[in-house]
């Protein structure tokens, strides 16, 4: 059996000379492979008298053995070399100084969209979302906006060229056509707000070309006034973080609300910072009123089983009032240093259990 010997003596010293685990696995397939030289070996045993059979393939097997077992325990010793030296390559020397990272943060309109949408989802609306770009009809005609409205002239829409079929699409100016496209699509009841961007021929101290709106929907069978009031109080309540919310409402006219009405909160302006809850002012803060009829046949929705409330908010005025901007257009002027002052932390994410910032 000398030549078994020779043979493991051989590829023990390949294996104890692999200089890594590649390398060791290349010595494991020419000894132990389908092709390699114990398998060929042991292929060799058919041909072998029967009595010198046993004899063989045991001798074979105990090559076979120790070579695993060789394999094994170098493969152990290669793969803790390996460890120690990832360990002393990547090692960190956590007394030195972090690397300076970009500044930056979160805009106080995003802070405070994500502010009113944590509100109302206790409240239990569920958030719906549109395209930017509407047609007539989910902007205005779906709305009950005559056809002389102003609101559809050019001074106060930014309208595209009319396609190959005379129709002009049109930046939409308000976040009411996600209303609705929800209740052409679905089914009553609705308890839903849309955020998102809208767009007006404006520019000034607190109008801005583009804007974000917030806008509010109920439908049910048994909705009202009053429902609108609680609803739009426990906001302002939340919102500015205030149990002292007192408000009025005021008669006001929208096409697709009646009645309408504009809601003020009670408030003061000691040294120019404003305090919702006491005091002798009184600040304007959203439209609403009572579903339109005509909205809700324009949406499929019988006026005679159903009604139902919505109202609509400026986000970035809001966030102007609660955090102390002086101008609206600095929302939008990308200065880094206005961000650095009024921006928020990433991970001052609002939510009702650890408050809204």
């Amino acid at each position: 059996m000398t030549v078994y010997a020779d043979l493991q003596t051989e590829i023990e010293a390949e294996i104890a000379s692999a200089p890594d685990l590649s390398a060791l696995d290349a010595v494991r397939v020419s000894a132990l492979g389908k092709t390699g030289r114990i398998s060929g070996l042991l292929k060799t045993l058919g041909s072998l008298p029967p009595e010198e059979r046993k004899t063989t393939g045991a001798a074979i097997n105990a090559v076979r053995d120790q070579i695993q077992a060789v394999l094994d325990s170098r493969k152990s010793e290669l793969e803790a070399a390996h460890l120690a030296a990832r360990l002393q390559s990547e090692r960190i020397d956590l007394s030195l100084p972090s690397a300076p990272r970009a500044k930056g943060g979160v805009h106080p309109t995003l802070q405070v969209m994500d502010e009113m949408i944590a509100i109302f989802a206790d409240l239990g609306f569920e958030v719906a979302e549109g395209p930017d770009i509407e047609d007539d009809f989910h902007n205005f005609t779906a709305l009950n906006f005559p056809e002389k409205h102003p609101a559809r002239e050019m001074h106060d829409t930014f309208f595209f060229h009319p396609d190959e079929n005379g129709v002009r699409k049109l930046l939409r100016t308000h976040t009411s056509p996600v209303q609705i496209r929800t209740m052409v699509s679905g089914k009553p009841p609705f308890r839903l707000i849309a955020p998102g961007r809208v767009f007006r021929c404006d520019s000034d101290q607190t109008h801005t070309p583009m804007f974000h709106q917030i806008e509010g929907l109920v439908i049910d069978r048994n909705a009202h006034m009053g429902h609108l009031k609680w609803v739009l109080e426990t906001f302002i309540s939340r919102f500015f973080e205030t149990g002292d919310v007192v408000t009025q409402f005021r008669p006001h006219h929208f096409p697709f609300t009646e009645p309408s009405a504009e809601m003020d909160v009670r408030c003061s302006w000691e040294k120019g910072e404003l305090k919702v809850g006491h005091g002798d002012s009184w600040l304007e803060i959203l439209g609403c009123g009572m579903v339109h009829p005509n909205v809700l046949k324009a949406c499929g929705v019988d006026p005679d089983e159903y009604q139902g409330f919505a109202w609509g908010m400026g986000v970035d005025r809001l966030a102007m009032l609660k955090y102390g901007v002086p101008d609206l257009r600095d929302m939008f002027a990308a200065d880094s240093r206005w961000l650095n002052h009024y921006g928020f932390s990433a991970f001052a994410a609002p939510n009702s259990a650890s408050g809204l910032n």
